[in-house]
């Protein structure tokens, strides 16, 4: 994929050099920054679809830059997590599904810590500490970004598996209602019982774009996909539509989370 972005914006920097269009007026077009514009023509950022219709139309490329955008989504097949991480970093609505683990974006470092330090095959410390340092700089967007929805729905199990013991579960509980507390964060909890059959087939999260292109995310214990296709986007779409009817609103699931945290 790092390829096909590298590709791509080799070709709106080839296409606007010789049409004469400095960076700095497709800037001003896109309604980009500089850097921004800089590091997708360079291959560091997949080239939005904004950009390939903006240069397109400026360098009067005829519908060859834009032709590319089919090019740059996620293959309809199982993705790295590198991925995900890239499109959750831009999108504008995150929803997450989740049957036994607290998200990732709601995790304490503590939690966060003891997941990773658990890894099979072991990891070395070098690599628990990157990854746990990364997976806490993805929290900043809650707070950075408060136009970004964030909805999480969990499973009644993932309040109740204990990882690094009571007192690191009790912490980790009163994070999430503290998080839950932003403007633009929902959490929900599905209690056990409701919609069992879903609700034990695996997590998925929901991304959409600035461009407003859906994505949905599914994983497992070893492998992960990120989805463009639509059909596949719909399907776990419903899915989590039907997970969220069954799961008690945000007041109740406060209440419920609550009640958790004291009986640890």
């Amino acid at each position: 994929m790092r390829l096909a972005w590298c590709y791509c914006g080799d070709q709106v920097k080839l296409w606007r050099e010789s049409a004469g269009v400095s960076r700095e007026e497709l800037c001003k077009a896109t309604g980009y920054q500089y850097e921004y514009v800089k590091s997708m023509e360079n291959g560091r950022r997949k080239p939005t679809l904004r950009l390939l219709q903006v240069a397109d139309e400026l360098c009067d490329a005829k519908g060859k830059l834009l032709a590319a955008h089919s090019y740059l989504k996620p293959e309809p097949f199982p993705a790295r997590s590198q991925e995900y991480m890239q499109e959750e970093a831009e999108a504008i609505a995150v929803h997450s599904y989740q049957p036994v683990l607290i998200p990732g974006l709601l995790q304490t470092e503590e939690y966060a810590r003891t997941l990773i330090s658990e890894s099979c095959p072991p990891l070395d410390d070098e690599t628990v500490e990157e990854r746990v340092n990364a997976r806490l700089r993805r929290q900043d967007a809650l707070r950075a970004r408060p136009s970004v929805m964030f909805g999480f729905i969990m499973y009644e199990a993932a309040l109740r598996t204990m990882v690094g013991g009571p007192q690191c579960m009790g912490r980790q509980l009163h994070h999430v209602l503290e998080a839950a507390a932003l403007r633009n964060v929902s959490v929900q909890v599905l209690p056990m019982g409701r919609c069992s059959g879903l609700a034990l087939s695996g997590s998925v999260v929901l991304l959409e774009s600035p461009d407003h292109e859906h994505y949905a995310f599914a994983e497992g214990q070893t492998t992960s996909a990120l989805y463009a296709d639509p059909n596949k986007v719909s399907e776990l779409t419903q899915r989590h539509g039907m997970i969220r009817m069954h799961a008690l609103s945000v007041e109740e699931s406060a209440e419920f989370i609550s009640k958790v945290a004291e009986e640890l």
